[in-house]
Protein backbone atom coordinates (compact mmCIF):
# COMPACT_ATOMS: atom_id res chain seq x y z
CA UNK A 1 0.00 0.00 0.00
CA UNK A 2 1.59 3.32 -1.17
CA UNK A 3 1.60 5.88 1.48
CA UNK A 4 1.96 10.07 1.01
CA UNK A 5 5.55 9.84 1.57
CA UNK A 6 6.01 7.41 -1.87
CA UNK A 7 4.73 9.62 -4.47
CA UNK A 8 6.87 12.23 -6.11
CA UNK A 9 8.08 14.95 -4.17
CA UNK A 10 6.34 18.50 -5.80
CA UNK A 11 7.43 21.57 -5.66
CA UNK A 12 7.45 23.61 -2.23
CA UNK A 13 5.29 26.22 -2.04
CA UNK A 14 6.38 30.15 -1.56
CA UNK A 15 4.79 32.66 -0.34
CA UNK A 16 4.86 36.08 -1.91
CA UNK A 17 5.60 38.74 -0.19
CA UNK A 18 2.79 41.23 0.42
CA UNK A 19 2.73 44.63 -0.56
CA UNK A 20 0.63 47.55 0.89
CA UNK A 21 -0.74 47.27 4.48
CA UNK A 22 -0.44 44.58 6.90
CA UNK A 23 -4.19 43.60 7.21
CA UNK A 24 -4.59 43.44 2.89
CA UNK A 25 -4.75 39.94 1.50
CA UNK A 26 -1.04 39.24 -0.16
CA UNK A 27 -0.16 39.66 -3.99
CA UNK A 28 -0.57 37.10 -6.33
CA UNK A 29 1.85 36.37 -8.85
CA UNK A 30 1.30 34.29 -11.87
CA UNK A 31 3.15 31.03 -11.86
CA UNK A 32 5.86 31.32 -14.60
CA UNK A 33 5.22 29.39 -17.94
CA UNK A 34 7.98 26.46 -17.66
CA UNK A 35 7.54 24.96 -21.04
CA UNK A 36 8.04 28.57 -22.84
CA UNK A 37 10.96 28.16 -24.73
CA UNK A 38 13.90 30.75 -23.69
CA UNK A 39 14.44 31.75 -27.25
CA UNK A 40 13.58 35.54 -28.19
CA UNK A 41 10.67 35.50 -31.19
CA UNK A 42 12.70 37.37 -33.56
CA UNK A 43 14.89 34.54 -34.66
CA UNK A 44 11.37 33.02 -35.55
CA UNK A 45 10.13 35.74 -38.08
CA UNK A 46 10.42 34.76 -41.29
CA UNK A 47 12.80 37.39 -43.61
CA UNK A 48 12.79 38.28 -46.87
CA UNK A 49 15.82 35.88 -47.08
CA UNK A 50 13.34 33.15 -46.91
CA UNK A 51 10.73 34.65 -48.85
CA UNK A 52 12.51 34.87 -52.20
CA UNK A 53 14.19 30.93 -51.34
CA UNK A 54 10.04 29.81 -51.07
CA UNK A 55 9.36 31.73 -54.10
CA UNK A 56 12.10 30.56 -56.13
CA UNK A 57 10.84 27.17 -55.04
CA UNK A 58 7.61 27.92 -56.53
CA UNK A 59 9.06 28.65 -59.57
CA UNK A 60 10.91 25.91 -60.07
CA UNK A 61 8.09 23.67 -59.39
CA UNK A 62 6.12 25.87 -61.68
CA UNK A 63 8.83 26.00 -64.23
CA UNK A 64 8.87 22.05 -64.80
CA UNK A 65 4.84 21.96 -65.13
CA UNK A 66 5.13 24.31 -67.88
CA UNK A 67 8.01 22.10 -69.15
CA UNK A 68 5.77 18.82 -69.09
CA UNK A 69 2.77 20.93 -70.70
CA UNK A 70 4.60 21.81 -73.63
CA UNK A 71 6.70 18.50 -74.50
CA UNK A 72 2.84 17.26 -74.10
CA UNK A 73 1.85 19.26 -76.28
CA UNK A 74 4.08 19.08 -79.75
CA UNK A 75 1.63 19.20 -82.39
CA UNK A 76 2.08 22.02 -85.03
CA UNK A 77 -0.72 24.38 -85.16
CA UNK A 78 -0.99 26.96 -87.57
CA UNK A 79 -1.15 31.09 -85.68
CA UNK A 80 -2.44 33.45 -87.49
CA UNK A 81 -1.49 37.08 -85.91
CA UNK A 82 -2.04 40.50 -87.78
CA UNK A 83 -0.68 40.27 -90.95
CA UNK A 84 1.32 36.96 -90.41
CA UNK A 85 0.80 33.45 -90.54
CA UNK A 86 3.30 31.21 -89.22
CA UNK A 87 3.15 27.74 -87.57
CA UNK A 88 4.43 26.90 -84.20
CA UNK A 89 3.55 23.64 -81.50
CA UNK A 90 0.86 24.89 -79.56
CA UNK A 91 2.74 24.50 -76.38
CA UNK A 92 5.83 26.86 -77.27
CA UNK A 93 2.52 29.40 -78.66
CA UNK A 94 1.02 29.03 -75.64
CA UNK A 95 4.28 29.71 -73.48
CA UNK A 96 4.68 32.92 -76.07
CA UNK A 97 0.90 34.08 -75.18
CA UNK A 98 1.60 33.88 -71.70
CA UNK A 99 4.91 35.60 -71.81
CA UNK A 100 3.11 38.52 -73.42
CA UNK A 101 0.54 38.32 -71.27
CA UNK A 102 3.27 38.65 -68.19
CA UNK A 103 5.07 41.74 -69.72
CA UNK A 104 1.29 43.27 -70.50
CA UNK A 105 0.66 42.88 -66.17
CA UNK A 106 4.81 44.25 -65.48
CA UNK A 107 4.70 47.16 -67.98
CA UNK A 108 0.86 48.01 -66.24
CA UNK A 109 2.51 47.49 -62.88
CA UNK A 110 5.66 49.36 -63.31
CA UNK A 111 3.18 52.59 -64.41
CA UNK A 112 1.25 52.36 -61.02
CA UNK A 113 4.94 52.26 -59.37
CA UNK A 114 6.16 55.28 -60.59
CA UNK A 115 2.52 57.18 -60.34
CA UNK A 116 2.48 56.16 -56.55
CA UNK A 117 6.50 56.93 -56.33
CA UNK A 118 5.52 60.46 -58.01
CA UNK A 119 2.24 61.22 -55.29
CA UNK A 120 4.73 60.18 -52.53
CA UNK A 121 7.24 62.80 -53.70
CA UNK A 122 4.66 65.58 -53.99
CA UNK A 123 3.16 64.88 -50.59
CA UNK A 124 6.19 64.96 -48.73
CA UNK A 125 8.16 67.20 -50.46
CA UNK A 126 11.28 64.68 -50.56
CA UNK A 127 13.02 63.04 -53.47
CA UNK A 128 12.26 58.91 -53.44
CA UNK A 129 15.00 57.19 -52.47
CA UNK A 130 15.05 54.83 -55.23
CA UNK A 131 16.40 57.84 -57.43
CA UNK A 132 19.65 59.40 -55.35
CA UNK A 133 20.89 62.45 -56.49
CA UNK A 134 23.93 62.59 -58.08
CA UNK A 135 26.74 65.12 -57.32
CA UNK A 136 28.05 66.56 -60.92
CA UNK A 137 31.23 66.54 -61.80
Amino acid sequence: MATSSDETPKAPVTEPIPAGRPGSPPATVPPADLTAPDTPRESTRPTRTSGTWVAVLVAIVVLIFLLVFILQNLGTTTIHFLWGEFSLPLGVSLLFAAIGGALLVAVVGAARILQLRRQAKRLTGRPSSASPARPES
